[in-house]
This record gives C-alpha cells, structure tokens and sequence, in this order.
C-alpha cells in the first residue's frame, strides 16, 4: 500500500529550460498527458461551466509549462465555448510564439504570466472589495499535474488561494495507486528520457487519492466539490462555486 505522500524534488524543474533533458521531458510529458486523458478529462470538467451564451470567460492555468494541454483543448471546443481570456501563469514558461497564435486562431486570448504561484495568489488573486469570488471576471483555475508538487502548509496555502478568488477549480494530478506506480516504472517502453522516468515514479508517489484535496477545502455549502478516480492513472478535482441567488429569489 502506498498510505502517506512522499514529496521529492522532480529533476525537471532543477533544470535550465533549454537543457536537453528538459527538452525532451516536455515532449515526454505532452504523450504521458495523452496516455492519461488529461485532454478529455479536462473538457469533461469545463462543458457545464462553459456553455454556450455564458459569456466571457477567464481562465488560468497553473504550472502551464509549454501550454500544449490546454491549447489541445480549445482546438476541440473552439466552436463550443464562449470567448476565453486564458493566461498560463509558471515560473519558467516556456510558451512559443507558434503556440500563442494557435490560440488566437482557436478563439482564445492568451497571456503568459511568468511569475511564482504564491506570489499570483497573494498579489492577483486575493479578492478585494471590488473582486468577489463570484464576480464575473474570477477565473477558472485548471491544474494539470501540478498540486504534487506541494505538501503541508505550501498546498493548504495554494487551495486556501484558489478558494478565495475562483469561481471554479479544475485539477488533474497522479493518482497514488500500486497500478500507477507500475505504469510509472514502464515509460521507459515507450521511449521516456531518464528525467521523465524518475520524475513519473516521484509524481505516483505524491499523488492523490480519495477525498485527500477535498479535506483541505474550506467547508463552505456554496462549494460542490468532485474527486476521484479518473481514467487509468489520474486522480480528479473539481469544485465549483454555486451561483449566487438573483436579488429576487425566496429565502
């Protein structure tokens, strides 16, 4: 059994971003995201927020990386979905000019955002008298394996944020499963670099299962949270702030 998470440092991110090794990681990371469904998981979580005539929409994603996911996304919803401000906030970017304008075509505004998540969250994302959580400009927070990289008091601070400011949270991560940890062990079949090979061992082994981010939510009834298993390896979070009553409705 794989009862407590066990946070290690993933040699991906001590890496220059044009190193190599942290060339080739991307592209691994780009199929391990199609292995695991990310794409279709994600769009599975977002149609009941974006439907049509809703109107704008601000989304952020954190831990963007290249900003690939998320680009696969609104080519297949570019019809569906109302208009998207997107901004891929990381650390270390690594967003192409190619990317950007496959963004503009898909329908979507883009920016890249390169700054720390705490910091994001301290300065940007703390509502204020003028932003409420339920305004129509708090965004639509998506993480893709990213929440692992956190434990104690650094991931409460993180949920804590994402809570206070968004009117939605959509998170994918690994899912802490003996099936996961050997299909982490196996991506050397399909021709994973060593960074990717230990990195997806490390990232089993601080991943998530049961109601493990649920827990760390605010109990608050004007959330509807969603976790679990999804797909063969991934593990699923969803929360969702309900929609303030018109000034009309009955008590």
């Amino acid at each position: 059994m794989m009862a407590q998470r066990q946070v290690v440092p993933e040699l991906l991110d001590s890496l220059p971003v044009d190193d190599p090794l942290a060339i080739g990681s991307r592209a691994d990371l780009r199929r391990i995201n199609l292995i695991m469904g990310a794409e279709s998981l994600l769009i599975r979580a977002l149609d009941p927020l974006l439907r049509e005539g809703s109107g704008p929409v601000r989304m952020v994603e954190l831990g963007a990386g290249d900003g690939s996911l998320l680009l696969r996304v609104a080519q297949r919803r570019a019809n569906d979905w109302p208009q998207v401000g997107l901004e891929l906030l990381d650390l270390h970017p690594v967003v192409s000019d190619d990317t950007l304008q496959r963004y503009r075509r898909a329908g979507w505004e883009c920016e890249v955002l390169h700054a720390d998540v705490f910091d994001w969250l301290a300065r940007d994302a703390m509502p204020s008298t003028s932003q409420r959580p339920d305004a129509v400009d708090a965004p639509i927070i998506i993480a893709n394996l990213f929440l692992h990289h956190f434990e104690g008091e650094r991931l409460a601070a993180i949920v804590a944020g994402m809570a206070a400011c968004a009117r939605a949270v959509v998170c994918i991560e690994p899912r802490r499963s003996p099936g996961a940890l050997v299909g982490s062990h196996l991506l050397g079949a399909i021709g994973c670099n060593r960074v990717t090979r230990h990195d997806a061992v490390v990232s089993v082994r601080a991943g998530f299962r049961g109601s493990e981010l649920s827990a760390l939510w605010p109990q608050d009834d004007r959330w509807r949270l969603d976790e679990g298993n999804a797909g063969l390896f991934s593990h699923r979070f969803v929360a969702v702030r309900a929609e303030p009553r018109s000034k009309g409705a009955s008590a």
